[in-house]
């Protein structure tokens, strides 16, 4: 493959700290580049001189002559003043933009929503960054290079961008350069990984998956040198590996290593201690949303949401932006009154919100970390059963990747990443038992955010979670659910599900105007699969019959975990059998949901 930049001994510092000595690495054809790494070690400032955008203080970047390099900064760059055509097209007339069909795929894929004339100081900050992704990307550049792209991207417009970036060049042409924490997307995308780590850069090859295990490998043969940081990453290998085998079936993860290396790791979480952990804290009733729709300016945004939240239950919420995510925490935290319905609580309910603005800090600005914790309880209760753990404020810190000399920071000059881990800290030793994290990853590293899914593995509590972090939503939840034009619906098949269901709506609406207009249906099946007639008649049957098993699965199973709040919490034989009954039923309806999502797939 032929080459198109590179580096030779690069070295840049700063007064206070040496951030690369002496790094050589090179970029070919074919080349799709993840860079990983803490942040502050350097990440953004190794893509922005392989981009040409800082001079290193010694050794040089080398471009192939004629090669281009087209970059996504990680800050907003766009013009106030300038509108969402101009920024994207800039003065081209529009016969040749429009004409290019590469061009009209990304207007589709990211701006059909905008206004072709709105100006930029209207638009939201994800809208924003989609005009600045379709800007860059309707340009012809021979390297890509992106710093954290999916930041304010919902979870389709990541999808949509992972799928671009894999059609855009041949698979052995054109280079992708891409920094950023969303491990979903550095595994669909990209084919090599550099760590950036101790001023140096360590490539891998495949992606994140693949990096994960190589990593383990490299730190057990250092005799383990970072051992906690081993500990998790063995630990986030056994999820990839058990709960999520699609993302390590490329040929480069070994699998028969993977598997030797998670044999003594046990599974990420013991779901029936921490049922009845939570059980026991939280009693029969959380909240209960029944029939409850909310209503702003006469604009319906949640239509009669049927809501049992259970004790221990694991959520993930899904929706495009302004779906009524944000409304649906509400009614839960208790913020948002209903406009139509009702809410039921349970006594010993206490709420707790991360939220993405960090409210929780203001009072501290100006004290020291040391000082904060030391206001705090003396110590905190994690885990559940023979697992539980005791740990102080201190030991916290050091889980989300505080060190001791962080200590005497005062959280005004803390930066975005320990904030947010410092605002966890906060919300945790209030010792909530329902915990809603509202985009929890914002200005988390990767290993940051395997030491939070880490520690919210032993958080014995009812979790609900929105995020546009597809790899953490699935990580920590078991289960999603997504607002449809104000509904709530449960996705058995999770943000696939999501995703197809989305992809299929406009799809399905000129489907029902197609064949109201048209003549009658055939029997039989399409070219691609696809029911129609009779089967297709016969399929929606067995779909609805399903849907009804499972909700008649889901009220047992529910009836089950409520009754276990009654039950003598010493009869240990007895619990045990309820869970092994209750692990039965969850047992079937994964079998029905596999049936549903098989049915479901043949549906046009």
């Amino acid at each position: 493959m032929a080459h198109l930049l590179g580096a030779e001994t690069l070295h840049l510092e700063y007064p206070a700290k040496v951030v690369f000595d002496s790094v050589s690495l090179g970029v070919d054809e074919g080349d799709r580049i993840g860079i990983v790494g803490r942040n502050g070690d350097g990440k953004s400032s190794l893509l922005a001189m392989l981009a040409g955008r800082l001079e290193p203080h010694r050794g040089r970047v080398t471009v192939r002559g004629g090669v281009t390099v087209g970059v996504l900064d990680q800050g907003d760059t766009l013009d106030d003043a300038d509108t969402v055509g101009h920024a994207v097209v800039g003065d081209s007339p529009e016969h040749e933009w429009a004409g290019d069909p590469r061009v009209r795929e990304i207007l589709a894929g990211l701006l059909a929503d905008l206004d072709w004339s709105a100006r930029l100081d209207t638009l939201s900050g994800g809208q924003r960054r989609r005009v600045a992704l379709a800007q860059l990307l309707a340009g012809d550049h021979d390297v890509i290079a992106l710093d954290e792209p999916t930041n304010h991207l919902d979870v389709e417009a990541i999808a949509w961008l992972a799928q671009h970036l894999k059609r855009r060049w041949p698979a052995t042409g054109g280079g992708l350069l891409v920094v950023t924490h969303d491990r979903w997307f550095l595994d669909e995308v990209c084919t090599v990984t550099w760590e950036v780590h101790d001023r140096i850069v360590e490539p891998f090859d495949g992606g994140y998956a693949a990096y994960i295990l190589q990593r383990v490998e490299r730190d057990r043969q250092a005799s383990a040198i970072e051992s906690r940081r081993q500990n998790l990453a063995r630990k986030e290998l056994a999820w990839l590996r058990r709960g999520a085998p699609a993302r390590t079936s490329k040929p480069k993860f070994r699998i028969d290593a993977a598997n030797t290396l998670i044999a003594d790791v046990p599974e990420i979480r013991d779901k029936v201690q921490l049922q009845s952990l939570a059980v026991t804290r939280l009693g029969k009733d959380v909240v209960d949303l029944q029939g409850t729709s909310v209503s702003y300016d006469g604009r319906e945004v949640l239509h009669e949401i049927v809501w049992h939240v259970a004790p221990g239950e694991r959520t993930g919420i899904l929706g495009v932006n302004g779906a009524g995510k944000s409304t649906l925490l509400g009614l839960i935290a208790g913020t948002v009154s209903p406009t139509t319905g009702r809410i039921k609580r349970g006594v010993t309910v206490k709420v707790a919100t991360l939220t993405q603005r960090m409210d929780e800090l203001d009072e501290h600005l100006e004290v020291p970390v040391r000082v904060v914790i030391e206001r705090l309880r003396t110590n905190y209760t994690f885990g559940a059963g023979s697992k539980a753990q005791e740990l102080t404020p201190g030991q916290l810190l050091e889980r989300l990747g505080f060190a001791a000399g962080q200590l005497s920071t005062p959280v005004k000059d803390l930066s975005g990443g320990q904030r947010r881990r410092l605002q966890l800290l906060l919300i945790l030793l209030d010792q909530p038992n329902v915990l809603i994290l509202d985009e929890p990853t914002n200005d988390l590293d990767t290993d940051m955010l395997a030491a939070l899914e880490d520690l919210l593995d032993s958080w014995a509590g009812t979790l609900i979670v929105v995020s546009h972090d597809r790899y953490f939503i699935e990580r920590v939840t078991d289960q999603q659910y997504a607002i449809f034009d104000g509904r709530l619906r449960h996705l058995p098949g999770g943000v696939d599900e999501y995703l197809r269901l989305r992809a299929a709506k406009p799809a399905s609406t000129g489907a029902v105007a197609s064949t109201s207009a048209g003549g009658p249906a055939a029997t039989g099946s399409t070219a691609d699969g696809a029911l129609t007639g009779a089967d297709l008649r016969a399929a929606q049957k067995e779909l609805t019959a399903i849907e009804r098993r499972l909700a008649r699965l889901d009220g047992q199973i529910s009836s089950r975990r409520t009754a276990l709040a009654d039950h003598d919490q010493a009869d240990y034989v007895g619990i045990n059998k309820e869970m092994a009954a209750i692990g039965e039923l969850e047992h079937e309806v994964e079998e029905l949901e596999e049936q549903w999502l098989e049915l479901s797939d043949r549906l046009p």
